[in-house]
């Protein structure tokens, strides 16, 4: 009995080895065989894009946790929906009369989902009301956010820091992101505080104890806690000690509604062009009735997906998402929507195995999203045969920009290879081009969901990487 089950034992071994052996070419194996990960707990798929034969083909029909490099199939959708050049439109229009500079009514703002409108635009925006005539607004400011029908909530509640930058929800009316920026600014008593915009939906309460000594450790920062409120204004708190010899110190937090924030800034930026506001915020839709003044445009699509893919935005991708809503159906953008607009876009050029993705927010700050090696690779292949350079210089470059520019800084594929990462807890991916050593690209894929993929992860795609730059 016991001789029987070794030999089954050893057979299952065999067959295994020769199993692995047949999907990964030897000398890749042989590269990577000592890392201790599961086999069966990674893909990697290796192709040319001049082939349509995979060089590796490693478990590439497995569904896996994608986390961030699901952000390829937010922008990509985008781009063959929309174009390099689409940019999103943010329209001003009022309603009553306007005569000898007075505007006896309302001045609305129509937001479609700018996900790079920001503090930088206030200037520009204000002047234009200015130009139109405004001088007084006898009514209110009324935004309509009604494009995007998301929760109206400022954190994900991905993870328990609820209030980092990484955690931001999406809104038809983003700004700055939804950060709020508070600069420290150490004195010899005290010190300065001031927020990037007059936004009065927050309060600083300043605790900090200002300390001699050189700006390292714990008086190199000041402590952070929040407190929020529903019914009453945030409350931001700075604790512990800063050393006055530290230089401004720019704190970044989810703290105030976007709505709020772009309000308190337009605001400010009219009083600063001479144009007096005698009502306050208010949030409704656009009626017919009203009339256009001007409208101001984002940076275009290319520019958004850029930094989405080189520093792996994640509200900016849910921006993307459910603008991908907006536009494919009539009617508020919803989750669902913009869910069926990507997945409609990708199947369109039968790029997304059937069956085996699941999208979940666009961002992949998610436990439910799912998706193969396989699609992510005809994605890639689609996208270089359609954009070219134009669409792989969206992606971070090795060792020069993005998500991987300290990881491949002193490495063979420095500049060689063009990729989108995606790290969560139990999840190592990475996806996208790498240049061999005979100048060919090669779409390269490897997605890793095991305990050790924080450890060893990056070591297994690495090697593939660097095995598709010196070998092939």
């Amino acid at each position: 009995m016991i001789k029987n089950i070794c030999s089954i034992v050893t057979l299952l071994v065999l067959y295994m080895s020769s199993s692995f052996s047949s999907n990964i070419p030897y000398g890749l194996e042989s590269e990577i065989a000592h890392i201790p990960i599961n086999k069966a707990n990674y893909s990697i798929h290796i192709q040319s894009v001049n082939s349509k034969t995979p060089i590796a083909s490693w478990n590439s029909h497995v569904k896996r946790s994608p986390a961030s490099v699901i952000k390829l199939l937010t922008t990509y959708s985008a781009l063959l929906k929309l174009g390099f050049d689409y940019r999103w439109e943010t329209k001003f229009l009022y309603t009553g009369s306007l005569k000898n500079g007075v505007l006896n009514g309302d001045l609305y703002v129509k937001a479609s989902g700018d996900p790079t409108l920001r503090t930088e635009n206030i200037f520009d925006i204000s002047s234009q009301v200015r130009a139109a005539g405004i001088r007084k607004i006898k009514g209110n400011i009324i935004i309509d956010r009604t494009l995007f029908q998301v929760a109206s909530k400022n954190n994900s509640g991905f993870d328990k820091n609820v209030h980092s930058p990484y955690n931001a929800m999406p809104d038809a009316i983003m700004f700055n992101k939804r950060k709020s920026t508070i600069c420290v600014t150490p004195r010899s008593k005290r010190a300065s505080i001031s927020k990037d915009v007059p936004d009065q939906s927050y309060k600083v309460v300043n605790k900090l104890k200002m300390v001699n000594g050189s700006c390292k450790g714990g008086r190199a920062w000041p402590k952070v806690s929040i407190k929020t409120n529903a019914s009453e204004r945030s409350t931001v708190f700075l604790t512990g000690k800063l050393s006055k010899r530290c230089g401004e110190r720019k704190i970044c937090k989810v703290v105030s509604m976007p709505h709020r924030a772009f309000y308190y800034a337009f605001k400010n930026g009219l009083e600063n062009q001479g144009v007096k506001v005698l009502g306050t915020l208010k949030l409704k839709k656009v009626p017919k009735k009203a009339k256009y003044i001007f409208s101001h445009y984002s940076d275009s699509l290319e520019s958004v997906i850029s930094t989405i893919a080189k520093k792996s935005d994640n509200v900016m991708a849910r921006q993307v998402m459910l603008t991908m809503g907006a536009v494919s159906f009539q009617g508020a953008s919803t989750p669902y929507k913009s869910r069926k607009a990507i997945e409609n876009t990708l199947n369109k050029y039968y790029i997304l195995e059937k069956g085996t993705t699941h999208i979940a927010n666009g961002s992949g700050l998610s436990r439910t999203s799912k998706l193969t090696a396989k699609s992510l690779a005809n994605l890639l292949d689609h996208g270089y045969k359609n954009y070219g350079h134009r669409w792989m210089n969206t992606l971070a470059i090795a060792g020069i920009d993005g998500t991987i520019k300290r990881r491949f800084s002193n490495s063979v594929v420095y500049g060689r290879a063009w990729m989108k990462t995606g790290t969560i807890k139990r999840v190592k991916n990475i996806a996208g081009y790498v240049e061999g050593a005979s100048g060919e690209q090669y779409v390269v894929v490897v997605l890793v969901n095991d305990q050790y993929s924080r450890k060893y992860g990056a070591k297994l795609a690495n090697s593939v990487i660097e095995w598709v730059a010196t070998s092939l």
